[in-house]
């Protein structure tokens, strides 16, 4: 949903060399009003929209629908990206964007709808293995060994494979509530973790950060 013609002209025309089936709408109202009759499995949100702000409408949707949220949006503020994901959106894309990245952006969250239709247990990026049931890791065959806090970081990402986790998730989850603002930890043990799990940890590939707001596991294709 997006009120900017020329925005859902480019929109349609990559979602439909894609094969996906698409369903506009303008209006907060009339996207509302679609999502009881079209059952949608994606939703792509601009927050700008003309009768009401996206934000408003994102718990909206996700009460009345299993649709998955992608927040497709001109605000460039930290504070925006945070409260989308924080209402629970899946991702963030910044217009103007790249076709190829909003595409593969749309894979991963339409990989996740199907991924959560079961729990996950073990899950497999970039050559490493991630048992969340066993709590094991490992890299290439070999075991890794983590700290306690380590594994809460890497196994909070690993629930959300593709998609960028908030500091505050990340902090309450791992750390507790009353540590949402100490992103300092979060920092010292992602560093850790790249130490340990990174090829090449100056330049990640496995967790990779959106300054300001997060961390995202990157998903395989």
């Amino acid at each position: 949903m997006d009120d900017e013609p020329h925005i859902r002209r480019l929109l349609r025309s990559a979602l439909d060399r894609a094969g996906y089936s698409i369903v506009e709408a303008e209006t907060a109202r009339e996207a509302l009003g679609r999502l009881d009759t079209e059952r949608p499995e994606l939703v792509l949100l601009d927050l700008g929209l003309p009768d009401r702000d996206g934000l408003e409408i994102l718990p909206l949707i996700l009460a009345r629908s299993t649709a998955r949220v992608l927040v497709v949006s001109a605000r460039e503020a930290t504070e925006e990206k945070v409260a989308a994901l924080d209402l629970g959106a899946d991702d963030f894309v910044t217009k103007p964007f790249d076709t190829d990245e909003l595409l593969a952006r749309v894979r991963v969250a339409l990989r996740q709808r199907l991924a959560g239709s079961a729990p996950t247990r073990v899950l497999t990026v970039d050559g490493i293995e991630v048992d969340l049931v066993a709590r094991h890791v490992q890299r290439g065959g070999a075991e890794v060994h983590l700290t306690p806090k380590e594994w809460g970081l890497l196994a909070e990402l690993a629930r959300h494979p593709g998609r960028v986790v908030t500091h505050a998730q990340l902090l309450r989850t791992v750390w507790g509530p009353a540590h949402e603002q100490d992103v300092e930890y979060l920092r010292v043990t992602v560093r850790s973790l790249r130490a340990k799990l990174e090829s090449e940890p100056a330049v990640p590939k496995l967790i990779t950060n959106e300054p300001g707001v997060g961390y995202r596991l990157m998903a395989d294709a």
